[in-house]
């Protein structure tokens, strides 16, 4: 490995530790009982990237130092696409840069939505679509879907675009006044397929509690206005990385020279710090996202939860296995390790259930949202509408991604979950 791909590895981890988080063909060794006929798409997390930036040819988002996994799938006869959303955008904003992307249109944040966070309604434009035919009907009247996949707050992006496309917005449909995106629409529901979220913190993370207590939060926020600030206007946005970010005027649009006044643009996105990820992560707002965000009951939920922590049976004291990721191992023993609160605002209990953690989000909180309705995993009967609970994995936050991990375990992991979508188009 070369010391640049050594060094990008670093910047994911640590972007990691800040943040929590072709053509299809068929290959010769594809079997064809388990090539999907719907499309995978792939959504990065919090600080991520999506296949088409410069940085994702250097360390791919997915698959990381194991090599591309996109690349790996489509090997196997898999369609597979990694898509591109704001890497510290709210989850709302992201599903709205999410269906742009799917639909080759221009990105609509809503007419409500973006009048009360202070922010330009439409962003940029995909002259096409991140692939053909999504919601198209064959000659049996069957329509194509796509199986959604999302690592980390990438799981809340999915889960609130398929509540959106399922069940619509009344206030973004009053509000536009007949000129209201399909996505606020409702009525779309049957374009999912399926949602698998991995290492997504559904019911937040306890380790909020050091954020906050510690000013680290405050500053994070900070920091991210003047980076996101400074690198969106330079030669590197649109080709290494891509903010997202030229609704507040934060960042030029790709291609364009458009971004508001330098000061001006990083005041307006902390004034409306409450259209961000970090926002979003926050306990209470997990709450609020949770409590509006309804389950469509003919999609299929998938959660894979990870545990990078092992409770020793002599001392009862929670350590990382072996192979856990180092530089973020201080968090996972924090949040192991400090004494059992109660979160002043939601009501919870953060007990001897919340030690157990992928070193960034409790396991937990990872399996599947506490105002859902959900069952183990029973690869005999698979059912729509309800969580399916994949037992926990080993590994850390970045394991689930393939982030110094075991390329055979992690091409495995990827493998065996979509021979499980594919089986969800059979029934």
């Amino acid at each position: 490995m070369t010391v640049l791909k050594k060094s990008l590895c670093i910047l994911l981890t640590v972007t990691l530790l800040i943040s929590s988080t072709a053509l299809f063909s068929f290959a010769e060794s594809g079997d064809p009982e388990y090539i999907n006929k719907y499309p995978a798409v792939f959504v990065h997390g919090f600080n991520g990237w999506g296949g088409g930036e410069g940085l994702n040819r250097l360390v791919p988002y997915w698959g990381a130092t194991t090599g591309d996994l996109m690349k790996y799938l489509r090997s196997e006869g898999y369609e597979c696409y990694s898509a591109s959303v704001g890497p510290v955008s709210s989850a709302w904003d992201r599903a709205c840069e999410l269906y742009a992307q799917l639909t080759g249109t221009t990105v609509d944040y809503g007419a409500a939505h973006s009048a009360k966070h202070n922010h330009k309604r439409f962003g940029r434009t995909y002259d096409a679509p991140l692939f053909e035919g999504w919601g198209a009907r064959d000659s049996a009247g069957g329509i194509k879907k796509i199986h959604l996949i999302g690592h980390s707050f990438g799981g809340t992006t999915i889960r609130l675009m398929t509540h959106l496309l399922t069940y619509g917005c009344p206030e973004e449909t009053a509000a536009a006044k007949g000129d209201a995106s399909p996505l606020f629409e409702g009525g779309h529901g049957d374009l999912i397929e399926s949602v698998t979220c991995i290492c997504s913190p559904h019911n937040s993370s306890s380790i909020y509690k050091m954020l906050i207590k510690t000013g680290l939060y405050d500053l994070v926020m900070v920091l991210t206005s003047l980076y996101c600030a400074t690198a969106g206007r330079s030669v590197f946005n649109g080709r290494t990385v891509d903010f997202h970010l030229e609704q507040f005027g934060l960042t030029n649009t790709p291609g364009k020279r458009d971004a508001d006044g330098f000061f001006k643009s990083v005041n307006r996105f902390l004034k409306n710090s409450d259209d961000t990820c970090e926002h979003d992560l926050l306990p209470e707002n997990t709450q609020k996202l949770n409590e509006s965000i309804k389950i469509s009951p003919d999609v299929y939920y998938f959660s894979y939860a990870f545990n990078s922590m092992k409770k020793s049976k002599l001392t009862g004291i929670y350590m990382p296995v072996a192979g856990s990721n180092p530089v973020i191992m201080p968090l996972g023993l924090w949040i192991a390790w400090q004494p059992e609160f109660t979160n002043e605002i939601t009501g919870q209990v953060y007990d001897d259930e919340w030690r157990a953690n992928d070193l960034l989000c409790n396991t937990v909180s990872e399996k599947y949202p506490f105002t859902e309705p959900h069952r183990d995993y029973d690869k005999n009967n698979i059912a729509a509408g309800i969580w399916n609970v994949m037992p926990v994995t080993e590994g850390d936050h970045g394991t689930a991604i393939g982030l110094f991990a075991n390329k055979q375990k992690t091409r495995s992991f990827y493998s065996e979950m979509m021979q499980i979508l594919v089986k969800t188009e059979k029934q």
